[in-house]
């Protein structure tokens, strides 16, 4: 039986009639799966023609959208006598229509802990600037590049007061072209748009770190938690963040008589593999091992509170500096660089993906040379 495909018209107020197509007997929707007797062709013509531009536009609306019935009706009754490109054609169109806020938030969806944060802010201005709708067939270099524009002017939504921060705008711009990238991958884009459209560029920001002074001072320190003081200087001696440190298990330390200790581990950030050596020091820091699968730092835990203890700790050493958590990794890599250790090795231990991300160290280690030249003086 064959499937008759009329073009009509429906009334949708301000003087326009929204054209769509019309299916006897019903088909199946490409999208939902479901039968459907309507496919909206998002186009529209006057209902009164006020003006010969009115008259115009509706003549050469009219045309383009019987010549869409034509193809339709064609591809359900003869799919022969279109030729692949054709019928990608209509593939390209149908998609086209879709919603890419929608996909976007389903890729958010499947993200997890801080990650999964990110997305659901980056997702949050997207709705903000889109309405919460935008087709795929609308996305252009140019609506990326506004998008892009908007995310560096708009404002902060939790303070509800000054821009968004621009290592914020970066990330969520990030988000915005890693689902481009993944549309293309998924055949929803029949360009890749993420490589034609530039990334924000990073604002470079202070690094805390200790010198190995400052470190050995805070090993003579009593903290108020001691885990908290235990795990710090893991990760001043390891380089891993503290969400890495939270979710060890004994499990992946890992013993060899040739290579002695290494840890095994997926990190939580990039979800990547990494087998990292550890010194005696280190075993000596986290003690007995315990069962496989409990974790190192049982009480270990990220919290204002504890932070305060972090905060205290430092302080009573007599550092007079603003040290986080994090702060212990960059002291781990500073002094590594400081060191000697090439700076491939460093990227390698510090499980980065971008040798880019861990040059940034090397700015402060070479102003830390600088300052170290200045202090060996002659008289002249």
């Amino acid at each position: 039986m064959s499937i008759k495909v009329k073009l009509r018209e429906k009334e949708i107020g301000k003087n326009r009639l929204s054209l769509y197509l019309d299916f006897y007997p019903a088909i199946l929707h490409s999208t939902t799966g479901k039968l459907t007797r309507r496919e909206f062709l998002g186009k529209y013509v006057f209902k009164k023609e006020s003006n010969p531009l009115d008259k115009a536009h509706n003549k050469s609306t009219r045309q383009l959208a019987e010549q869409i019935r034509q193809k339709r009706e064609n591809e359900l009754n003869k799919p022969e006598v279109y030729t692949a490109f054709e019928k990608e054609q209509v593939r390209m169109n149908e998609i086209g229509e879709r919603n890419f806020v929608e996909y976007f938030d389903k890729l958010a969806g499947k993200r997890k802990a801080s990650n999964y944060d990110n997305w659901t802010s980056a997702s949050k201005y997207l709705h903000q600037f889109t309405g919460g709708f935008i087709k795929f067939s609308d996305l252009t270099v140019s609506f990326c590049h506004e998008f892009r524009d908007f995310l560096q002017t708009t404002k902060a939504n939790r303070r509800n007061k000054g821009t968004l921060s621009k290592n914020s705008a970066l990330s969520y711009f990030n988000k915005f072209k890693a689902a481009l990238k993944q549309a293309y991958k998924d055949g929803l884009l029949a360009n890749d748009l993420n490589g034609k459209v530039e990334a924000i560029k990073p604002m470079e920001t202070m690094r805390s770190f200790l010198t190995l002074d400052e470190l050995n001072e805070l090993v003579k320190k009593e903290c108020k938690n001691p885990e908290m003081k235990k795990a710090a200087l893991f990760s001043a001696l390891t380089g891993l963040r503290f969400s890495d440190i939270e979710n060890l298990t004994w499990g992946q330390l890992h013993y060899s008589k040739n290579e002695g200790y290494s840890l095994q581990f997926r990190q939580q950030k990039t979800n990547n593999v990494e087998v990292l050596p550890v010194t005696a020091q280190v075993m000596d820091i986290i003690g007995k091992k315990g069962k496989p699968g409990e974790l190192v730092f049982k009480d270990l835990k990220y919290s204002a509170y504890n932070n305060q203890h972090l905060q205290d700790w430092v302080m009573s050493a007599g550092i007079d500096k603003k040290i986080t958590f994090h702060s212990f990794r960059h002291t781990y890599a500073t002094l590594q660089l400081t060191n000697g250790t090439d700076i491939y090795t460093v990227s390698k231990l510090l499980g980065h993906r971008d040798l880019k991300t861990t040059q940034i160290y090397t700015k402060v280690v070479d102003d830390l040379k600088r300052k170290a030249s200045e202090k060996i003086k002659i008289n002249l």
